[in-house]
């Protein structure tokens, strides 16, 4: 796996703000962990999961807009539009 950098560093305003919806995230998970522990009724536990997964996608849309603000405008600025294609593909990626 070819692991790259973020060039444009994120404010720390952002860092925290993800930082928040994940440990949420992470939250709701173990939740949904001690509900299967406890034997809870699996329509509150597909409730619980239905919440965790729209908790991801909102940070992946949020991920994604950072992406396109920062990244992708700056590619664009520099005449590297193979940054579309990558853009594309991460977004049929969220599906």
């Amino acid at each position: 796996m070819d692991i790259k950098v973020k060039l444009k560093p994120r404010d720390e305003d952002s860092k925290k703000s993800y930082k928040t919806r994940i440990n949420r995230v992470i939250g709701q998970l173990n939740g949904i962990n001690k509900m299967f522990d406890e034997n809870r009724y699996c329509g509150d536990i597909l409730t619980q999961l239905s919440a965790a997964k729209r908790a991801i996608e909102e940070l992946s849309y949020l991920v994604l807009q950072d992406h396109i603000k920062t990244c992708v405008a700056d590619e664009l600025k520099e005449g590297k539009t193979e940054i579309v294609d990558e853009t594309v593909s991460l977004i049929r990626n969220l599906k």
